[in-house]
């Protein structure tokens, strides 16, 4: 049984929460641990982050729940589940089967938790799911009445009959007039399933239906909707959810200041000594460009140095000159040792960007708001990093990262501003140059969500 509901204050849980308190609605998300495609996808990482826990944090950010649960029977996954603060609903063997379907689940779920008045069934592997995505959805429930509500995204693709190879009949346009090819803008698409979530009152989830009574749907933009069922997805998904992904309750574009390590980020870790018993290190000139760049967008920069493998002094003093950064010097903890800094700045870990190249800056790249590790670092950095560059140390990630943080925060500052009539998307990310590209899944259709009705007998 879950816990009893507890009373949330309206900044806790907004204006659709107080509309909901009369009933229980409960997230619940199914993560089986038998992928046939990628073993143990639901929690495997995605931009440093476990696949599940994308969803999970929207979840709990949209304050719209009463409680949130994975459904799973697998050990792992659920540890991570818990985790994020989920409570977990062990799924029997009868329904964990690879013939078993999510309703089946779903129905579990139910019978287990009859409290519950309201299921939220969203699907693990859409990491680009935002709170407020769950909250318009939510109010058509709570507000206006509608039994089930579910996500869609509009398509402009032609479908074509499927013929069996080798037969004698021939394919003919399912949704298109050959003769009358429309061109895309001067067609609205169809609406199609991306399965995102389903919101459904449990009295219809026991009659066998997510989809039923009186229905609606809930249109999400292309670039939010995204589905990984195979390996080759995930490269696309971890560009798609660096740009769209929701990182939490303060967007993590409005950074204020970036640690950067020394070695092993803005230098290649190397230190050279002379002839003369002088110490030099090297450092690329697009690193320092970057540096440069974060500061004309008043994004404060401070350099760390390891005091386990320490800069010389002498060295520290050019690099501070040339760079124009301050220097701190840091132990085997950087997160504690950082602490007392951050608080003298009145700045709080989502305030702040960290580029660090180690298992020791794990900590900090979980805790900042934008992370990053060059391309070359450990895999325990790399997982726990929020952003892997394609540059490695000491070889243009750090201009890498410093362009990642000027774009999110451009794209912040757009989105408060009007969206264009066209409402184009130009979809680009950088390429290993550290150049601006047109990415493989550029976007582009209506910028605007919309909610549609449908009536269905009851």
């Amino acid at each position: 049984m879950s816990s009893p509901k507890q009373p949330l204050d309206e900044e806790q849980g907004g204006p659709h929460m107080k509309k909901a308190r009369g009933r229980h609605v409960a997230a619940l998300i199914l993560a089986r641990g038998g992928s046939k495609g990628i073993p143990l996808k639901n929690i495997k990482k995605l931009a440093g982050v476990p696949l599940i826990g994308w969803v999970l944090r929207a979840a709990h950010d949209s304050g719209l729940f009463d409680s949130v649960w994975v459904s799973t029977d697998h050990d792992e996954i659920a540890k991570v589940a818990e985790s994020f603060e989920a409570k977990v609903h062990r799924r029997s063997l009868e329904v964990s089967k690879d013939s078993s379907t999510s309703l089946e689940a779903i129905q579990e779920f139910v019978k287990d938790h009859p409290d519950v008045d309201v299921v939220c069934n969203i699907q693990a592997t859409s990491p680009c799911l935002h709170p407020d995505h769950l909250s318009e959805a939510l109010k058509l429930i709570t507000e206006d009445g509608y039994d089930s509500v579910f996500s869609v995204v509009r398509r402009h693709q032609f479908r074509w009959k499927e013929v069996k190879k080798g037969g004698s009949e021939v394919t003919v346009p399912l949704n298109l007039d050959p003769k009358n090819r429309p061109r895309r803008q001067d067609w609205d698409g169809e609406l199609v399933e991306n399965g995102s979530f389903y919101f459904a009152t449990t009295s219809l989830i026991e009659k066998g239906l997510l989809q039923g009574g009186k229905m609606a749907y809930y249109e999400m933009e292309p670039q939010y909707s995204i589905d990984i069922d195979i390996d080759i997805d995930w490269p696309v998904a971890e560009q798609r959810v660096l740009r769209y992904g929701y990182f939490g309750k303060v967007p993590p574009e409005v950074v204020r200041l970036m640690f950067c390590k020394l070695s092993g980020c803005l230098t290649d870790g190397r230190i050279t000594i002379s002839s003369s018993e002088k110490e030099m290190v090297s450092f690329h000139i697009r690193d320092m460009e970057g540096l440069r760049m974060l500061k004309s967008e008043k994004v404060e920069v401070v350099l760390l140095n390891c005091s386990q493998d320490p800069i010389g002094k002498s060295l520290v003093e050019k690099l501070r000159e040339r760079t124009g950064c301050q220097v701190l010097t840091v132990g085997k903890k950087p997160l504690e040792d950082l602490q007392p800094f951050l608080k003298k700045k009145k700045l709080e870990w989502k305030d702040v960007a960290y580029m660090g190249n180690d298992g020791a800056d794990a900590d900090c790249l979980n805790q900042s708001g934008l992370s990053a590790v060059p391309g070359d670092a450990p895999a325990e950095a790399v997982k726990a990093a929020k952003y892997s560059c394609h540059h490695t140390t000491g070889n243009g990630a750090v201009r890498e990262f410093a362009e990642y943080i000027v774009r999110k925060k451009q794209e912040a500052m757009s989105k408060k501003q009007q969206v264009p009539a066209d409402g184009l998307d130009s979809g680009y990310v950088t390429n290993s140059s550290g150049s601006q590209s047109e990415s493989e899944f550029s976007l582009s259709g209506e910028a605007i969500n919309y909610c549609g009705v449908l009536q269905h007998p009851r």
